[in-house]
């Protein structure tokens, strides 16, 4: 997990004005800071981004059979990748042994776990639900402790009805930061993600961060989940995400189905010298998609060529 003064380096390196260029919000320009400089790559940060997948990708496999989560694992590894993203709702169980195993057979293949995945949201708007979301996310940290990984993907939400909007970012930093006291021991970084809900937009995903202010809060970057604004479109708002991004989770489409420039985003990757897994997470239920068995080497076929292309490694 980057520190705090690296992300301030890549502000410095990058500068407020490229940024703004790109479309960058006003909550977003103030996030990334003030400094004005040429845009040029940071030389003593070189991206290294490490191609991986997320087990959603095969999720009707996994959760209606026949795969299994070791049967993912040995299938990351014929895709010769780095590490795999371990979606919780897959487990067996959360029995130390089975997860023991888990972590046993990627070391066997030289597999990294680059985090785990789980469901969690954190907006809810009665008290008692709120904490019972907190324990339900330490319950997670723990697994992911076990796994031998350190990130664990959790969400923000819905907003719920009747609630106001500040209200509901009120009580994700509120759980956040409760998280992070209980994580950051154990040296996990929670990543919440710019999902459906809440943190569609990259402007309320700074806020967050600014508010939680822990170095084990982070923004797990899904590429494409991100509605446009009129002023900042989904890459600019990759853009202002990216100094906070832990784990990368990739589509080939954007929520509205239009299809993604890859090679420009692996451009701003490579520009914010980000260092991390940049992993295929394959929707198979989008129209005109290929079953997983064809759809995810495919997309990983493409990430590895990017990653290749961009990365120092």
């Amino acid at each position: 997990m980057r520190s705090t003064v690296n992300r301030r380096q890549f502000v410095k390196t990058v500068g407020l004005g490229a940024l703004a260029g790109a479309g960058l919000g006003a909550v977003g320009a103030r996030a990334v800071g003030t400094a004005q400089s040429d845009v040029k790559a940071d030389k003593s940060k070189l991206a290294r981004l490490l191609p991986g997948c997320c087990a959603y990708s095969y999720d009707k496999d996994l959760r209606h059979g026949p795969m299994t989560l070791e049967d993912f694992i040995l299938k990351a590894v014929d895709l010769r990748l780095v590490g795999v993203d371990m979606t919780a709702y897959y487990l067996k169980s959360t029995d130390p042994d089975y997860l023991h195993g888990l972590r046993h057979l990627g070391y066997k293949h030289a597999l990294a776990f680059s985090g785990a995945a789980c469901g969690v949201s954190m907006v809810q708007a009665d008290a008692a639900k709120r904490a019972d979301s907190l324990n339900e996310i330490k319950k997670w940290v723990d697994v992911t402790d076990q796994l031998g990984a350190s990130h664990l993907r959790i969400f923000a939400g819905k907003l719920p009805d009747g609630a106001s909007m500040k209200d509901a970012v009120d009580w994700v930093v509120e759980s956040m930061k409760a998280a992070c006291d209980y994580s950051g021991p154990k040296g996990i970084t929670l990543g919440v993600e710019d999902h459906e809900g809440l943190t569609q937009s990259a402007d309320l995903c700074l806020e967050i961060m600014q508010r939680v202010n822990s170095p084990y809060a982070g923004i797990n970057l899904d590429i494409t989940n991100f509605i446009a604004t009129p002023t900042q479109d989904a890459y600019a708002q990759i853009a202002a995400c990216i100094p906070y991004a832990t784990n990368i989770h990739i589509r080939d489409h954007f929520y509205d189905h239009t299809p993604v420039d890859m090679d420009r985003v692996w451009q701003i990757f490579a520009q914010a010298g980000h260092q991390g897994f940049v992993s295929a997470e394959y929707e198979s239920s989008s129209p005109g998609s290929l079953p997983p068995a064809t759809g995810v080497p495919k997309l990983v076929d493409e990430i590895q060529a990017l990653c290749k292309k961009y990365s120092s490694v």
